[in-house]
């Protein structure tokens, strides 16, 4: 499997009157997203499957990415809580991407590829950020092939 672990783009800050689950993305956030989706597709990548945490900004972090999608895309509420085996299950397909947070996809992406999601520091999301990784899906079976963060693919995408 090939998976891109996507963090969602730049949100509106939290407040008293909005609940976290439903801070949607700001007007910067999605111009800055689309632009680096361009570079995405500029890199030939493409998605047969998106799952996505169900909190609005993941929501439409993931509207965004559908230029890259050749599937279908499903909320999934497992990504917006720590990763485990169940939520491994839930994934299927070949080149898959998943939408969420921090500091939980930095735990996915050090469990999947060291098998010790407690080293999730070590892999730092940037909103909007990618890493791509490819293997067996499951925890030290995987290899990260790019941690690339989002202004990298903004300039791919300019080009």
């Amino acid at each position: 499997m090939q998976l891109f672990v996507i963090r969602h783009a730049i949100a509106a800050d939290p407040s008293p009157e909005r609940p976290d689950a439903a801070r949607p993305l700001t007007a910067e956030g999605r111009e800055k997203f689309v632009q680096a989706v361009r570079g995405a597709r500029r890199l030939g990548w493409r998605f047969d499957r998106l799952y996505h945490s169900p909190l609005v900004r993941a929501v439409q972090t993931a509207e965004l990415l559908r230029p890259l999608l050749d599937g279908s895309a499903v909320a999934l509420p497992d990504l917006a809580r720590a990763p485990d085996e169940e939520m491994l299950a839930h994934l299927e397909g070949e080149r898959v991407a998943v939408v969420g947070h921090e500091p939980h996809l930095g735990a996915l992406t050090a469990w999947l590829v060291g098998g010790d999601a407690e080293r999730g520091e070590r892999f730092c999301f940037k909103k909007g950020g990618f890493a791509v990784l490819r293997g067996d899906l499951r925890p030290g079976a995987m290899t990260l092939e790019g941690l690339v963060a989002p202004k990298l693919l903004r300039r791919i995408g300019s080009r």
